[in-house]
């Protein structure tokens, strides 16, 4: 089974300390956004675990704690954009986010590093050219330090909207030169780009478009063949092994303006001040009327197919 820890919050960059008092217990407690009360307990035993993936825009509180990691296989995105402040407030600086880019590919392997360059949003200071010099400078800072890099195009969901009025999603023909600037620019510096969720037409300009945190990037990752019973991913759009997040909604004080994750401020503030660094669930703590139900964990690695790439 794939733990996935970045699809709803940041972990790494916020509740650092958390993750690792979950992994000395063994287990972790997540609630049901969908239904407060239906509460599933996953055991963080590697030998149930496979693989232990990362989204991030900040790795440093867990790089200097790698070690306690080293009996996991593991997968780090690390989210980069050449976005400021008035986008990304409380994202640190990016030199420092490529430091810690590159720690984490010489200690876990070049294969378990990638980089995603998302969401890609247009507005008065972020033009296609600006993208265009923005990427080419990141990959060939980040050359022979990853192989894969992720680009997304910004959806407008009804909160992105409230949110972040001013941010406008590329049309076809701004994606389309994006897509044949940006594989250029991957294949110069040996960087595989990929796209997740986004038009069949990007194909045509060398883009994969997969998935993200498909199959085979996370064979690639930890250099084991998976056998998956079933889809592990309720979206039609993408091959992503998306299930099993310990993250919750509402609980990422990056507050980006273009974030999906997040209804508003007030409320990420709120849920932020329940965080309880030693209880099994990320925000707050074992309530009346819970259902707490043990997933179904079992390895999906299969036995003498180890892969070299």
């Amino acid at each position: 089974m794939i733990i996935n820890t970045g699809m709803r919050t940041d972990i790494p960059a916020f509740y650092a300390t958390w993750l690792l008092n979950r992994i000395k217990e063994g287990y972790v407690y997540v609630r049901n956004p969908y239904d407060k009360k239906q509460v599933t307990k996953y055991s963080l035993n590697p030998k149930a675990v496979d693989c232990l993936a990362f989204c991030t825009k900040n790795p440093h509180p867990l790089i200097s704690h790698l070690t306690e990691l080293d009996k996991y296989r593991q997968f780090w995105f690390v989210t980069i954009t050449p976005y400021g402040k008035e986008i990304e407030p409380n994202v640190p600086d990016k030199k420092l986010v490529i430091e810690d880019f590159k720690k984490l590919s010489n200690n876990l392997g070049v294969d378990s590093v990638a980089l995603r360059y998302d969401p890609i949003f247009l507005n008065n200071k972020f033009d296609i050219n600006m993208h265009i010099r923005c990427f080419k400078k990141l990959l060939s800072q980040l050359k022979g330090y990853t192989h894969d890099c992720t680009i997304s195009f910004l959806d407008l969901y009804e909160k992105v909207k409230r949110n972040a009025p001013d941010l406008v999603p590329p049309n076809e023909d701004e994606q389309r030169e994006i897509a044949k600037a940006f594989y250029q620019i991957g294949k110069e510096n040996d960087i595989a780009i990929h796209a997740c969720c986004e038009k069949e037409f990007l194909k045509e300009y060398g883009i994969d478009i997969t998935g993200c945190i498909s199959q085979e990037i996370l064979e690639k990752a930890i250099h084991s063949r998976l056998k998956i019973q079933k889809k592990q991913n309720p979206r039609t759009v993408c091959n992503c092994v998306l299930g099993n997040d310990i993250g919750a909604y509402d609980t990422c004080p990056h507050l980006c303006k273009y974030c999906y994750a997040n209804t508003n401020v007030v409320l990420v503030k709120e849920n932020f001040k329940k965080h309880i660094p030693t209880s099994p669930f990320l925000i707050g703590k074992e309530e009346e009327g819970d259902r707490i139900t043990e997933a179904k964990q079992k390895s999906w690695i299969e036995e003498h197919e180890q892969l070299n790439f």
